[in-house]
């Protein structure tokens, strides 16, 4: 019935469907397995993509060949580009999505990609054959084999949800759980635990009076997740998003239900997300604050529905009503249907490599919510390395790694390889130390041309990085060699509150000072404009940020410099850490729990210390 397949996704979410997108795109064979055909790629939580550092996560899948950013731009309401007020480090694209248009777009691309085959069941077993896993078993009892499997079972595994006292089996509202494959890797020596999430309650728009709340409209201008030409909606056409409050009588409320909360009387194991608790966690937690904000979202073109974000809750039904109704503009409310938590079984990620493979079954590769993540942008980017690392265990060979230095991902893959978590991890960047270097505008200078190498970027992207990189370059060159006058300049210097100059000076020298832009310098000297005004915007703005940042950015590569020499010592295989005198009793349980690859990994391991690194230095040179 089946043939057999280079690589099988289970599960097609935002992992799932990256996953299938860049194993077939690189010429892998792919069946996507989903439990349902109508909910590939579903935004299961917030109508959104991007945000602080998750912004730069989406533009680095899509630097590398990966579909998310081009639909996020397709489907996007609204978008706005946050920290415009901090440095370029910080900026970050967020858009609001059409929830529906989201998938069936995600739909109709993976359907146009050559190789991705698709069918409808549960896998409820892995085949496993002499270490390697070698296909799947599926509810309905069909064999499917393949030469690499990619686990995306985001919160399907045992899933249980609950609602105040009510509780029942699930991996999505409607939808049923997944079982069979935790107890069957449980029996093959992985070790899994219990995780927690949950969504607000969605309610009719058309109840809701949005006079009493703060309008927040979408950016002038808007920039976009891909590198590709996309098209975009208008500035003008952007629905607007909302902001209103919660208070001390919608608090009081909520606090009715705390005994019959299953958080707060022990019905939940699973550890929830700590930056982004349930509204009565934010009550219990920070008991001081007389109110949480809310943002209220609308879930596409052409629906009345409305997200509330920030009033995640698991509290009985009648509650979260009497509550919501006490919120400003939300007196009259009309629920479509209540929040809920959901419980579910991950694998501690620390028994993964950095390809994704599993350190126990070859061929056998997780991303997203089963390696304790939690956001539709972290988990994306996970099926991209294992989809395009699933390709390459099939054709023997090397994966591709990405290090600190060069991605998010790769502080991402890193942190849960070599840390692990026990909670659901999201990306912040502040978890980057290079994150100078890692912004979201030079995510395709970072990336692109190796993924083209590697024969997944396409020809039309490197192309476009080609061109980007002669602007920059013409940009630099004029910044350097020509200089500005007096009468000129002096005008705008003094519009920008910064002193006006007694002679010539160079461009270069003039945009080291804050509030002076290229594009300003443009709009007041002529000769400016003629030499620069043919060339785009998102190149301009890349020449200006390393022009100003140029000593930074060159601080920041001296020190990944360094770090890389640490990142480049590997740690044989065969090493027996019982044998290593001195380490301490931490790090010697680390070490042998993780197996780190290099000593730059086995720095990183929390309660390893400087002194148990150096010793195992020593140790690796006799």
């Amino acid at each position: 019935m089946f043939p057999e397949y280079d690589v099988i996704v289970v599960g097609a979410g935002h992992a799932g469907c990256e996953a299938a997108a860049a194993a077939a795109n690189l010429g892998s064979k792919v069946l996507l397995v989903t439990m349902n055909m109508q909910t590939i790629a579903q935004m299961s939580c917030n109508p959104a993509m991007g945000g602080i550092a998750k912004g730069q996560i989406v533009r680095e899948i899509d630097a590398m060949g990966g579909y998310s950013g081009i639909v996020s731009d397709k489907s996007m309401i609204q978008f706005r580009m946050l920290n415009r007020s901090k440095g370029p480090a910080m900026w970050s694209p967020r858009c609001q999505s059409d929830r529906m248009l989201f998938a069936a777009t995600w739909r109709e691309m993976l359907e146009n990609t050559r190789g991705v085959d698709f069918y409808q069941d549960m896998v409820r077993e892995l085949i496993i054959e002499n270490n390697r896993a070698v296909g799947v078993i599926t509810g309905l009892g069909h064999p499917i084999r393949s030469k690499a499997v990619v686990v995306t079972s985001g919160t399907f595994l045992n899933g249980i949800i609950h609602i105040g006292e009510k509780q029942f089996g699930g991996g999505r509202v409607a939808e049923k759980a997944a079982t069979g494959i935790t107890e069957q890797l449980v029996s093959l020596g992985f070790e899994s635990s219990r995780l927690k999430t949950g969504t607000p309650p969605r309610v009719d728009g058309r109840s809701l009076d949005y006079s009493k709340m703060d309008e927040q409209k979408g950016d002038d201008e808007i920039v976009g997740f891909s590198f590709l030409r996309t098209e975009k909606i208008k500035p003008e056409a952007q629905r607007s998003c909302h902001i209103t409050y919660t208070n001390s009588t919608v608090h009081d409320i909520l606090k009715t239900g705390f005994d019959r909360s299953p958080m707060f009387q022990g019905r939940i194991d699973g550890v929830g997300p700590r930056y982004c608790p349930s509204i009565e966690d934010k009550i219990n937690r920070f008991a001081d604050r007389d109110r949480h904000q809310l943002f209220v979202e609308p879930e596409g073109w052409n629906t009345v529905e409305i997200y509330v974000n920030g009033f995640s809750t698991s509290l009985p039904e009648e509650v979260q009503y009497e509550a919501l109704r006490t919120v400003p503009g939300f007196e009259k409310v009309r629920v479509f249907r209540p929040g809920y938590a959901i419980e579910y079984d991950y694998f501690p990620p620390t028994q993964l490599k950095y390809s994704l493979e599993t350190k126990y079954i070859n061929g056998l590769f997780f991303a997203g919510q089963i390696n304790g993540t939690t956001g539709y942008e972290e988990a994306a980017c996970q099926g991209l390395m294992a989809g395009i690392n699933a390709h390459h265990s099939v054709r023997e060979q090397e994966p591709l790694i990405l290090k600190r230095n060069e991605a998010y991902i790769g502080v991402l893959i890193d942190d849960l390889i070599s840390k692990g978590t026990d909670e659901p991890y999201r990306m912040f960047t502040s978890r980057a130390e290079f994150r100078t270097l890692l912004r979201q505008d030079n995510a395709d200078w970072r990336l692109t041309e190796r993924s083209y190498q590697m024969g997944l970027a396409s020809e039309e992207r490197m192309q476009a990085l080609d061109k980007k990189k002669a602007e920059v370059a013409e940009i630099t060159r004029v910044c350097a060699e020509d200089s500005l006058d007096p009468d000129t300049i002096n005008p705008y210097l003094n519009s920008v509150d910064s002193a006006a100059i007694s002679e010539r000076q160079k461009i270069g020298r003039l945009l080291l000072r804050p509030n002076v832009s290229i594009k300003g310098l443009m709009e007041n000297d002529a000769n400016l404009q003629t030499a620069l005004g043919a060339l785009s915007e998102t190149s301009i703005e890349q020449a200006e940020i390393q022009l100003k940042y140029s000593r930074y950015l060159e601080k920041e590569e001296e020190m990944a410099l360094r770090m890389s020499q640490l990142e480049n010592l590997l740690i044989p295989g065969h090493i027996n850490y019982d044998q290593i005198p001195a380490l301490s009793n931490e790090a010697l349980q680390k070490f042998k729990k993780i197996q780190p690859q290099t000593l730059g990994q086995a720095s990183r391991i929390s309660g390893v210390n400087p002194s148990d690194v150096q010793i195992l230095m020593v140790y690796m040179g006799r």
